[in-house]
């Protein structure tokens, strides 16, 4: 099922920010040269589809991917625009690094940056974890949007 997120809610969490910063946590705009880091650890750490995703955010001018790094090591991602236009995702953090805010600090920053873009909305795919998108930031549920986008995916 999709989720909608209402963007004009959302804005700039400093307790956040603060949390990661105590714990050596970045999060910032991928630059092109990562291109291959980042796609080569997205498909080792979760999945091809994920990785192809994360390639067209890539193609983004700038590129609409965020990443999550500890003593210049990536721990997490997050994309926009990548499966369509409004749409969040993938996003990932690494299984050692979880609970600890990276997941909702990158969720953030791609939807604030969706909100400059202009949007009003925006959409999560084939939500997997729906809890943590209702309670970081207010997702809804779209009736009738299953199967959604991903209808019809192609699987080796």
């Amino acid at each position: 099922m999709d989720y909608l997120v209402n963007l004009s809610l959302l804005g700039p969490d400093p307790v956040l920010d603060q949390r990661l910063a105590e714990t050596g946590v970045t999060v910032r705009r991928a630059l092109a040269p990562e291109y291959e880091l980042v796609t080569g650890w997205v498909r080792r750490t979760f999945s091809a589809g994920w990785a192809g995703e994360t390639a067209v955010s890539f193609m983004r001018q700038p590129p609409a991917c965020f990443l999550a790094t500890r003593a210049g090591e990536l721990v997490g991602f997050a994309c926009h625009e990548s499966i369509a236009r409004g749409f969040f995702g993938p996003t990932g953090v690494d299984e050692a690094a979880r609970g600890q805010g990276i997941g909702h600090a990158l969720l953030l920053a791609s939807l604030l940056d969706l909100k400059t873009m202009g949007y009003a909305y925006a959409i999560i795919g084939d939500v997997g974890p729906s809890e943590f998108y209702e309670r970081t930031v207010g997702a809804t549920p779209i009736p009738n949007s299953e199967p959604g986008i991903y209808a019809g995916l192609l699987k080796t």
